[in-house]
């Protein structure tokens, strides 16, 4: 299973960016979906995550400003990230889990200007 994620980048603060992690391979179903951050000197955080179904949990600290969705049909799930904070910088990865196993990309680098 491989996962290729994009969107990261440069943005001001206040600003928006789009991310996306498809999943290909050997695919039967995937589980739940979910992506996670991890800052320079920090401990990798679930920022959020969604199941095959399309119930979602989030961070406190994104919860209003980030939404988790995803397309089982393309085995794509996606992070729509609004009114971003400089403490919103980071790498972001992508997690899905297949028959009880996890998967990781190599992730996509956020930063967001103050």
């Amino acid at each position: 299973v491989q996962l290729q994620a994009s969107g990261g980048g440069l943005v001001q603060a206040g600003g928006s960016l789009r991310l996306s992690c498809a999943a290909s391979g050997s695919i039967f179903s995937i589980n739940a979906m979910g992506w996670y951050r991890q800052a320079p000197g920090n401990q990798r955080e679930l920022v959020a995550s969604i199941t095959r179904g399309g119930s979602t949990d989030y961070a406190d600290s994104v919860k209003g400003r980030f939404t988790i969705s995803r397309d089982n049909a393309k085995n794509t799930v996606y992070l729509q990230m609004n009114s971003l904070k400089s403490e919103d910088t980071a790498v972001y990865l992508c997690n899905v889990n297949i028959m009880l196993r996890d998967y990781w990309g190599k992730g996509t680098l956020v930063t967001v200007s103050s």
